[in-house]
């Protein structure tokens, strides 16, 4: 079906006129998205870990809301690699509406999972943010912490260089240099 429209759209790539041409390519496109999508979708059901992985990073690719219960359900996975591997996808898409799914991965049993969860809430630039990622700035795990510095400056704008430069006295120096490079990042 969807094979059919495609090829009615390639007769129109040659028109004369040049809005059906743009208008043609525009519809082919999009087609040629919802037909990887259902790919992707029947690898990301497979029983194979690292394809599995790969189509959840394809997702990225993928311009459609219906990628996000996909992405969503992922979240749910036993295995960390793959909640961590979708955590980065939602950040990148930025969709406001997965905020909340990826905010109860700050509290992941999975140390990495909480830091992809932080780095994704990084993407989105949301003053609102700031009192779930300042929580995290007391924790043991430095990467956790790094991770919630960098989501800090880009989340916080003024707000967020007190938290910077208290951080800077932070008796781990891989705490101190993430400060340092946060508050050259920060702009407001």
């Amino acid at each position: 079906m969807l094979n059919d429209r495609i090829k009615a759209l390639q007769g129109l790539l040659q028109d004369k006129d040049d809005e059906v041409r743009t208008a043609a390519a525009e519809a082919m496109n999009k087609l040629e998205a919802v037909m990887s999508l259902d790919r992707v979708l029947d690898v990301l059901d497979s029983d194979d870990r690292a394809q599995r992985a790969h189509a959840i990073l394809a997702l990225e690719k993928i311009e459609s809301h219906d990628i996000y219960p996909h992405l969503i359900k992922v979240l749910s996975d036993p295995d960390p690699n793959l909640r961590g591997a979708a955590l980065q996808v939602l950040g990148k898409k930025k969709n406001p509406k997965t905020l909340s799914y990826i905010g109860k991965h700050l509290k992941d049993p999975d140390p990495s999972v909480r830091v992809h969860a932080v780095d994704a809430l990084g993407y989105f630039s949301d003053a609102r943010l700031l009192p779930h990622l300042t929580s995290l700035l007391q924790d043991q795990d430095d990467s956790l912490v790094r991770s919630a510095l960098r989501a800090i400056a880009s989340n916080g704008g003024a707000k967020a260089e007190m938290f910077l430069l208290e951080a800077l006295k932070d008796p781990r120096p891989s705490v101190r240099k993430t400060a340092v490079e946060a508050l050259g990042d920060l702009i407001f």
